[in-house]
């Protein structure tokens, strides 16, 4: 079975830009150790296309810039542009594993739509 978790059971903090289960949080140390990473973050970015519209995108960075909104949680750094900041607003970011494999899931309550594989939506 799926352990995947639905929208109506977590919650992101309220007012948040972006925040992240405890799950997320494990795997995203992970993956900073395993790259090197030691005072960066994560890069969570919105940029056009997908079958939806808009399509997100993970990476790691070794720094912020100058105008990035930058959230920590639980000693994980996101760093956000200005532009996905409008569209990730109360996003919870999520890790699940499941028969399709496992990666990051985005809870986006801004998203009107999104697409079958996950990884893209429209607002």
């Amino acid at each position: 079975m799926d352990q995947d978790l639905r929208h109506e059971d977590i919650a992101p903090s309220e007012g948040s830009l972006i925040s992240f289960t405890d799950k997320a949080v494990e795997m995203l140390k992970e993956a900073m150790k395993r790259e090197g990473v030691q005072d960066g973050g994560l890069r969570v970015a919105v940029v056009g296309g997908g079958c939806s519209g808009f399509q997100y995108n993970l990476s790691l960075d070794d720094s912020a810039r100058p105008d990035d909104e930058i959230v920590t949680q639980d000693g994980v750094k996101a760093f956000i542009d200005p532009v996905s900041a409008q569209y990730l607003r109360g996003t919870m970011l999520d890790y699940v594993t499941g028969l399709h494999g496992a990666g990051f899931k985005f809870l986006n309550p801004n998203a009107t739509r999104t697409c079958g594989c996950g990884t893209s939506f429209s607002d």
